[in-house]
């Protein structure tokens, strides 16, 4: 079972993870979904995001952009790390559909710090 988070501002994906509203977390089995929630993340502060995550079961992050500290703390636990995600349409359902039809585009990290 894969457990995914996508950082989201109202129903898209946020630009940056570590300035997003709620993290979703999907359970993905057989190439489904088969459980989601959405969660508030603690304040941020440097580090505090992909630790958290990582207690939460997270597995794979799928995100436009973050910084190079988050993205080695992340390697550090296992998480695999998709940067500079791009959806077929405008909200995080679109990518989840993207993911799953294993259309998703990535790309260049959009964090430049």
């Amino acid at each position: 079972m894969k457990r995914i988070a996508i950082p989201i501002n109202g129903e898209a994906l946020s630009a940056h993870f570590g300035h997003c509203e709620k993290f979703g977390i999907f359970d993905i089995e057989n190439n489904e979904i088969v459980s989601e929630k959405m969660l508030a993340p603690p304040p941020h502060e440097p580090g505090v995001l992909p630790h958290w995550l990582a207690s939460e079961g997270v597995n794979e992050i799928l995100a436009g952009g973050m910084g190079q500290r988050a993205i080695q703390i992340f390697n550090q636990h296992k998480v695999e790390v998709v940067l500079g995600v791009k959806s077929s349409g405008d909200t995080y359902r679109h990518l989840l559909d993207d993911y799953l039809r294993e259309s998703l585009v990535s790309g260049d990290n959009s964090c430049d710090h």
